[in-house]
């Protein structure tokens, strides 16, 4: 979610980047938010941490989401700065403590949905982008309401999660996008 969330505002922000710097930037992000997880699933499954992709329990989740919030404060420090991008960096430090309140959640035994919390903060910040820029992204917005709806339904039917878990993963992850606006709209 983090890499569409950057993609979507390199694509609609009318504020000038160099495309060597957009393209090192994604690419960077590619690396630490999508190939860098996989790879540590693969050691933590080797090394017998975890079960499954799917985390079942919240035992399983504490180390994956503990890295997970090393790998967003590396983006914060190295990849996005304040000075530059403010938009991502707040974007990224929402996640950071999306992710914060998922571990502490895991930690007292409650496991809140985390394609919830994906879904739900992408989509505050695509609402945020657009009464940022001023721009007319109805569609989308409405799409992604569908999104939300069509992955709740899913991880319901297949058992994953209950009502208050995902209900739940959308506020951890719609709220403090939504506190963090302040900051940069």
């Amino acid at each position: 979610m983090p890499l569409i969330g950057v993609i979507f505002y390199f694509k609609i922000s009318p504020k000038y980047l160099p495309q060597d710097i957009i393209y090192a930037k994604i690419i960077s992000l590619l690396i630490l938010t999508i190939v860098l997880p996989i790879l540590l699933y693969f050691l933590l499954k080797t090394l017998g941490k975890v079960n499954s992709i799917e985390l079942e329990t919240t035992k399983e989740r504490i180390i994956p989401l503990s890295i997970n919030c090393l790998v967003i404060l590396l983006v914060l420090q190295r990849v996005i700065s304040n000075h530059q991008i403010t938009e991502l960096y707040y974007f990224f430090l929402g996640i950071l403590i999306s992710t914060l309140t998922c571990l502490v959640l895991a930690i007292v035994k409650f496991k809140a949905s985390i394609h919830m919390i994906g879904v739900s903060g992408l989509f505050m910040f695509f609402i945020a982008l657009s009464i940022h820029f001023s721009i007319n992204i109805n569609g989308l917005l409405a799409l992604m309401s569908i999104v939300i709806g069509a992955i709740a339904t899913s991880r319901l039917h297949i058992n994953a999660h209950t009502y208050k878990e995902l209900i739940l993963g959308f506020f951890v992850g719609l709220i403090p996008q939504l506190m963090l606006i302040n900051y940069w709209l």
